[in-house]
């Protein structure tokens, strides 16, 4: 039977709220502020779902944790508008009685312990498809947030792909980069070497500070990287073979795909956080996603989920860590994608006035 979400009581929290005092709660906004040190990232197969159907032991997680920073994808919300009204997509929907109090649902679980502690920020497509939230607890106020790779205020990436918060010595990405796909269509992979392409572009032009890069970036970029190379390189869809080889294997694990994803740390100058950490394989706890437990994608994995941080953070980097394991899908929360933490040092004040002087 399903466990939907319910009010946690006043003295029924097994979790209490660890402080981080904001601006607003009496502390001078901008003077010895400390920026983000912990971030998760997590790709929740729709966040209304997680709500309803796992909250408790999400919240558990999030309590224990205790990030600073946690980056959504898949969130599976739509954006508030339409029917006459323009589109809104940093506000979830309210449109219709069901929606109203789907958002209802959210907006009291996010109030709740540890959630209360964070400030949301929504990137949303127009229906139940996509979509990104950034968390940030309330003491770490970025100066500025953006929906899109070109840095525009009011523009959203198409599905809500998108959010960037500016810090002081460093920028945050949380991407739901788009699925490769499996045919040379429009939105397959054309479109995804379109992504691949502003991805390169922006970090050409955002290069004056150090950059996390973090979310479902839906590649896994080497052979140890996936449980079963063989299988994942030639994986089909109903027979069909793309007419380039280099185009062949599942989605996030053709040779083009990799290639260019390997393209874009180069460029960027970026250092995946897990493999600097973890260069041997860990089949139990290796991998961000799943196969369903039933049928051919059993025990089927890959990590598909990243940090990616620029050289400047690399020795900085304390610990990287997908918090599920095993092919029975636990620490997973019901999502086919596990939660995956990050955790830096803090900067010495030599490190800090380098990185924005820089």
């Amino acid at each position: 039977m399903k466990r939907f979400f319910k009010p946690i009581e006043k003295d029924g929290s097994s979790a209490p709220k660890k402080p981080c005092l904001s601006p607003e709660d009496g502390v001078e906004e901008g003077k010895n502020q400390k920026e983000p040190t912990k971030f998760v990232t997590w790709n929740a197969n729709s966040f209304l779902l997680r709500v309803k159907n796992d909250w408790s032991e999400l919240s558990k997680f999030v309590s224990d944790f205790d990030p600073d920073v946690i980056a959504l994808q898949e969130v599976r919300m739509p954006a508030a508008g339409g029917k006459g009204k323009p589109k809104n997509y940093g506000e979830l929907s309210d449109d219709t009685k069901a929606l109203r109090e789907e958002k209802q649902i959210l907006m009291r679980a996010l109030s709740t312990p540890p959630f209360g502690n964070y400030r949301v920020w929504w990137s949303l497509a127009e229906s139940k498809y996509a979509g990104t939230a950034l968390l940030v607890k309330k003491c770490f106020k970025p100066h500025k947030v953006y929906f899109n790779l070109d840095k525009l205020a009011s523009k959203h990436e198409p599905d809500g792909r998108v959010i960037l918060a500016e810090f002081e010595t460093f920028r945050l990405l949380n991407t739901y980069s788009p699925n490769n796909g499996w045919k040379e269509e429009e939105n397959a992979f054309q479109r995804r070497r379109k992504w691949d392409k502003r991805i390169v572009e922006f970090l050409s032009q955002t290069s004056d500070k150090p950059l996390i890069w973090c979310g479902d970036l839906n590649v896994s970029h080497e052979e140890i990287d996936v449980s079963h190379p063989d299988f994942f390189a030639t994986a089909k869809l109903n027979g069909y073979v793309p007419p380039n080889k280099e185009d062949c294997g599942q989605p996030g694990f053709t040779p083009s795909e990799r290639a260019r994803f390997g393209t874009i740390m180069k460029e960027g100058r970026l250092v995946d956080a897990y493999r600097y950490l973890h260069k041997e394989p860990d089949m139990e706890s290796g991998f961000s996603w799943s196969g369903n437990p039933i049928g051919k994608y059993r025990g089927k994995r890959m990590r598909i989920d990243y940090f990616l941080v620029s050289e400047q953070l690399k020795d900085r980097i304390v610990s990287c860590k997908m918090h599920g394991r095993g092919i029975e899908l636990e620490g997973f929360y019901g999502s086919d994608h596990c939660p995956v933490s990050l955790e830096l040092s803090k900067p010495s004040s030599y490190t800090e006035e380098n990185q924005v002087s820089n």
